[in-house]
């Protein structure tokens, strides 16, 4: 990476926080930000439009997922994942290492990579690092991330070990991939995937190893997956600072807000997570540092917005009485309307973590997280 293609802008001085600059190919991301989940090529419940206007410019999708449906070849011949989807702004896709995980049952891993059976499908998958990157190049990344092999929570130590040394040794083979399909231009970006699950001293050799390589920035991967949140935010401070300082760096999966202000204070730049829109579906929205339930007795008569300081479509045209039917009744215009208004909470909650980091209070805004408990009413 150039070193003009991220900047740090301004730093906590009482936290490792800190704003930044990433410029790609479709237009510059201000950091740290906040990536709506598009597995398939769709934030689920909002157009690419609406998208836009609440502000976002990156989404992340999966390679492996459209690989399958409807196809990285028929994405590729149509013009790219952009084009096929409408949208303008820039996408992250992650490789499909936690299908990885999450499919442990049904998978066979060796050392050239990974096959299992697609579960919608039921079709044969085999992934390797060249046609993770094969996958992406087709789709049309801005930013790619290589494949990868996390470990769960309760795994040993050396179960651990040797999936972050085969991780390590396909992220040589995803870099030589990029190179020999000449990705790095105009400006595409490879980020690698820092590996080794509890262990810090693991966590440390993975960051030394990718250091090494060609790598345009770095994701702490294999986090939230199953662990206690307080196992999470004792390793993830560690797992950060083993991370080049002057790269972006992405804490892959998390989370929610009260997670993502103490990861900003750890010195991460990027998240991504499948709450916003999931929690929605679900009749259940952000309000303040807490969620609430709109099937619960309270919001049927509630004449108010559902947060008056919310300046999202739902809070400022309707009631959150309307709100609350419209989950009832299991109406889409619901979890649409949910959707919109939870994901312009994330994106207010990104710009306020900026703002307090260039005017010197981002302390004070993760203490006041620290003491809180984002409870469901």
């Amino acid at each position: 990476m150039s070193d003009t293609l991220f900047t740090v802008d301004a730093t906590c001085g009482q936290s490792g926080g800190r704003t930044g600059t990433l410029k790609l190919p479709r237009g510059e991301v201000r950091t740290p930000v906040f990536m709506p989940v598009g597995t398939l090529g769709t934030v689920k419940a909002i157009t690419v439009g609406e998208l836009g206007g609440l502000g976002y410019g990156l989404i992340l999708g999966n390679a492996y997922h459209l690989s399958v449906r409807p196809g990285d070849g028929l994405i590729g011949e149509l013009g790219g994942l952009h084009r096929f989807m409408g949208w303008e702004g820039s996408i992250l896709t992650d490789s499909g290492g936690y299908q990885v995980f999450s499919l442990e049952a049904r998978r066979r891993i060796d050392e050239d990579g990974v096959t299992f059976n697609d579960p919608a499908t039921g079709d044969a998958v085999r992934l390797t690092p060249e046609r993770v990157i094969e996958i992406e190049d087709r789709l049309g990344s801005d930013i790619l991330m290589p494949l990868d092999q996390p470990v769960p929570w309760g795994a040993d130590r050396q179960a651990t070990r040797d999936a972050v040394d085969r991780s390590d040794r396909w992220a040589e083979r995803a870099c030589a991939e990029r190179d020999r399909r000449h990705l790095d231009a105009p400006h595409r970006l490879l980020f690698g995937i820092q590996q080794g699950g509890f262990e810090e001293d693991l966590r440390r050799l993975s960051s030394e190893r990718l250091s090494a390589l060609s790598f345009d920035g770095y994701a702490i991967g294999g986090l939230s997956f199953g662990e206690p949140p307080a196992v999470t935010a004792g390793i993830l401070p560690g797992c950060a600072g083993a991370l080049p300082e002057d790269r972006p760096r992405y804490l892959m999966g998390v989370g929610t807000p009260a997670d993502i202000v103490t990861a900003v204070a750890c010195g991460v730049d990027m998240f991504d997570c499948v709450l916003p829109t999931r929690l929605a579906r679900h009749g259940t929205a952000y309000v303040g540092h807490s969620t609430v339930q709109l099937r619960n007795a309270k919001w049927r008569e509630e004449d108010s917005p559902l947060d008056p300081g919310c300046g999202c479509e739902a809070c400022t045209r309707y009631p959150a009485a309307y709100l609350a039917h419209l989950v009832r009744s299991k109406e889409i215009l619901g979890c649409r309307l949910l959707a919109i208004h939870n994901l312009y909470h994330y994106g207010a909650l990104m710009a306020r973590i900026r703002e307090s980091i260039a005017g010197g209070t981002f302390a004070a805004m993760a203490a006041e997280y620290a003491r809180r408990e984002p409870d469901e009413e």
